[in-house]
């Protein structure tokens, strides 16, 4: 009974979200346009579908996916667990009169691996991914393999989210790591091939969408809360940052592994020819 009277308040909530998008578009067809929306009824089913499915949506994050990554980042830095893992803690601290065991950054080792392999997963599960690949792949005439764009950002994220947790875990401050990360796209951007630019620095943003955003801030955020001395709001949002990053940095070099692979085929053929 709980769940759906919470339903129905989010199913509300939503409502009201969408409510003045639905105004702005029929404001300016009635008004600006001055013309009648063809298939009226259609498109008022479709804004129903749109605002249940958000609400939904909405309801399965705050019931499923942000427990699982706040759960899994528990259980995997919990002491108990690091303790049967490895052999012992590295260092011990006392904070406000209460000892604070302090592990060795490789004991968190299971961390990094379920970072790497959730964030490989939730990309190649990305529904905005999916849609950018097919789309690339039909504007290219099959250039850009699908696969092969999905795979490339779900790399890039994958590292991305892995060098995220190692981060929270060590403490190092994030505007190194961000700062270092765009030198690299900068520098890759001048010998990448140009077509590929755009959709390298797209496929940053299509990352961080419905799947992979609840749970990868529901760990950066459950590891920054369960690491002494991290800050949920720095470190556990920050790892969303590693997310957008770095796939940008993994798709321009996937276009320059391609080119240069192309050429050196290219100038291999050439060369039987002759």
């Amino acid at each position: 009974m709980n769940a759906i009277i919470e339903f129905f308040w989010t199913f509300i909530h939503t409502i009201t979200d969408v409510l003045p998008i639905a105004g702005i578009i029929f404001g300016f067809q009635f008004f600006v346009i001055r013309k009648k929306i063809p298939n009226l009824k259609r498109v008022l089913i479709g804004f129903f579908y749109v605002i249940f499915g958000l609400a939904l949506f909405l309801q399965g994050l705050e019931e499923a996916l942000f427990p699982i990554g706040k759960l899994m980042a528990a259980q995997l830095t919990d002491p108990e667990f690091i303790r049967q893992t490895f052999i012992s803690p590295v260092s011990q601290s006392v904070a406000q009169g209460a000892q604070v065991i302090e592990f060795h950054w490789s004991q968190y080792f299971w961390v990094y691996v379920f970072a790497f392999t959730i964030g490989f997963s939730t990309t190649i599960a990305e529904p905005s991914l999916l849609a950018v690949a097919i789309k690339a792949n039909d504007v290219s005439g099959g250039t850009i393999g699908i696969w092969g764009l999905r795979i490339a950002v779900a790399i890039g994220v994958a590292f991305g989210i892995s060098l995220g947790s190692w981060r929270i875990v060590t403490g190092l401050p994030l505007h190194w790591f961000i700062i270092s990360g765009y030198i690299i796209v900068v520098i890759q951007t001048f010998y990448s091939p140009k077509l590929i630019i755009p959709l390298a620095y797209d496929s940053g943003g299509v990352t961080t969408s419905t799947v992979t955003v609840p749970i990868v801030a529901a760990l950066g955020i459950g590891l920054a809360a369960k690491v002494p001395g991290r800050s949920e709001l720095l470190d556990g949002f920050g790892l969303i940052a590693f997310a957008s990053l770095f796939p940008i940095i993994s798709v321009l070099a996937y276009a320059q592994l391609s080119e240069w692979y192309g050429n050196r085929m290219k100038k291999s053929t050439q060369h039987v020819e002759k």
